[in-house]
């Protein structure tokens, strides 16, 4: 009996399987138990640098950095989103004039290293932007030209009989692309958008550069005040991991929730 892909493994194959997982298991563990072992000869379990963690003037101002951090994150996803589905739309345009420009303005914000980018902003535009308009601007714009292209792309992949019987039935081609194309563009787009979220949301800690205090900026003046690097790094480590993994839930549930919108009526009746 075999998969698709590779043949169902037999009893002497599992056995195998099973001790080279067991030995795995078994090193993983010994590395760990060394590279505690190492930290702490080198006091980096000490209870005193992990005091600023238990410290309600060190904890407010972590969280109010991390407020700060899920602000600028939650702008500039919102306006990536309006930028890529314009720059999107300017690219597939049937009018050179339109969609050229579109290009080249998405290939270049796509090309430029972001922290230049959020650095050249402040430094030409800082004092009338200030910083959180600095740095959103340079995340909307690197992360909206990225969106721009997964648009692109989604509004490609839906089938082509699906806009030629709406260009049967006499509809423009901008009618196409709301009624017909982008609603169903939107379920294949989706994972990659929640992605690219999560990728804004990190990429916010490029602006110690500025600087502005976000939650990257807020733990390297802890992490120098307190010479605790390690324990500052996990802290915002596990700060990150949870706002990411919250918006990876969110993206299952919106998909399933789409997914069942749009199930046909007498499935949804008959629960096929």
């Amino acid at each position: 009996m075999s998969s698709v892909l590779f043949d169902v493994p037999g009893p002497q194959a599992l056995r195998r399987q099973r001790r080279a997982s067991a030995i795995t298991i078994v090193v993983l563990v010994v590395l760990a138990a060394l590279a505690l072992f190492k930290l702490q000869t080198e006091g980096q379990l000490s209870g005193a640098l992990w005091e600023p963690f238990v410290t309600p003037a060190y904890v407010q101002a972590l969280l109010e950095a991390a407020l700060t951090t899920l602000r600028v994150a939650v702008v500039a996803v919102v306006l990536s989103v309006l930028f890529g589905a314009v720059f999107a739309v300017g690219r597939l345009s049937d009018r050179a004039w339109l969609s050229w420009p579109s290009a080249l303005v998405v290939e270049f914000f796509r090309a430029v290293p972001l922290l230049m980018m959020i650095l050249a902003i402040y430094l030409v535009y800082g004092d009338g932007l200030g910083k959180f308009w600095s740095l959103v601007i340079g995340l909307v714009l690197y992360n909206g030209s990225v969106l721009a292209e997964v648009f692109r792309a989604g509004v490609n992949a839906v089938p082509r009989g699906q806009s030629e019987a709406a260009y049967a039935l006499g509809l423009r081609k901008s009618q196409v692309m709301q009624l017909i194309l982008l609603p169903q563009a939107v379920r294949i787009m989706l994972p990659a958008i929640i992605s690219q979220s999560v990728v804004a949301l990190k990429d916010t800690s490029l602006g110690y550069v500025i600087p502005y205090e976000e939650l990257t900026s807020i733990g390297r003046q802890v992490s120098i005040e307190f010479g605790n690097i390690l324990p500052v790094a996990i802290v915002l480590a596990l700060m990150f991991i949870v706002a990411n993994y919250s918006l990876s839930r969110l993206a299952v549930w919106l998909e399933r929730r789409m997914g069942r919108s749009t199930q046909p009526a007498s499935e949804l009746d008959t629960g096929a």
